[in-house]
C-alpha cells in the first residue's frame, strides 16, 4: 500500500519552473507599470507628467515606442523612441566600453642571479613587451645551494633591473627575499 501511495504523491508534485529570465535593458510599451509617466517625445520636448495611457497612445500615433529612461525617477522618464536603434545603440556602446577596458596582468619573469649578458637582454626585452602591453611584471629570482650565501648578487641585479627601466616603469614591491626566491614587482608608469 505504501508503495502505490508513494506514486500518488509523485504524480501530484508540479515540476519545479525556474523563474521567467530577467529582461535586461529598459521597459518598453506595454512594459511599463507606472500609472503615470513622465514623457519626452521624439523630439526631445518634456511633455512634463501624462498618464501612461496618454503617452503610450502618443507613441503608437508616431509610429514608435515608449521607453523607460529612466525608471528610477518618480514618476519614471518615458521617451518616445525607435527601440530597436535605441537597443542596438546601446549594445555599440557597451561593446565600445569593453574594448576599452584592459586587464592588467602581472607576468613573471624568472631570473638566475649569476645571468649572462645576452640572457639578460633577452629577459629586458619581454619586460619592456608586457610594459608596453599595460602589464606589471614580477622579476623572481631564484637561489640555488651555495647562491644563497651571495644574496648582494640577487640584489644588485634587481637594483639594475630597477635602473634599466626607470623612464617606463615603478617599483610596485621593493625586492623581498621569500626562501630561495628574491622578487619584485614593477608597473608601468
Amino acid at each position: 500500500m505504501t508503495g502505490h501511495h508513494n506514486q500518488e504523491k509523485i504524480a501530484i508534485r508540479r515540476p519545479h519552473r525556474a523563474a521567467a529570465p530577467q529582461k535586461s535593458g529598459p521597459r518598453a510599451n506595454q512594459e511599463i507599470v507606472a500609472p503615470e509617466v513622465q514623457l519626452i517625445d521624439a523630439e526631445g520636448e518634456n511633455h512634463g507628467t501624462v498618464a501612461l495611457e496618454t503617452a503610450q497612445e502618443m507613441a503608437l500615433d508616431a509610429g514608435l515606442d515608449l521607453v523607460e529612461i529612466s525608471p528610477t525617477n518618480r514618476p519614471p522618464i518615458c521617451k518616445i523612441l525607435d527601440f530597436g536603434k535605441y537597443k542596438y545603440a546601446a549594445q555599440k556602446k557597451a561593446a565600445e566600453a569593453r574594448k576599452k577596458q584592459k586587464t592588467i596582468e602581472v607576468k613573471e619573469i624568472k631570473m638566475r642571479p649569476n645571468i649572462d649578458t645576452h640572457d639578460y637582454d633577452v629577459k629586458m626585452r619581454s619586460v619592456r613587451r608586457f610594459f608596453d602591453d599595460g602589464d606589471k611584471v614580477k622579476i623572481t629570482l631564484r637561489f640555488r645551494g651555495r647562491e644563497m650565501a651571495h644574496m648582494n648578487l640577487g640584489m644588485d641585479l634587481l637594483k639594475k633591473v630597477k635602473e634599466d627601466t626607470e623612464e617606463i616603469a615603478k617599483v610596485e614591491a621593493e625586492p623581498k627575499l621569500e626562501g630561495r626566491q628574491m622578487m619584485m614587482v614593477l608597473a608601468p608608469k
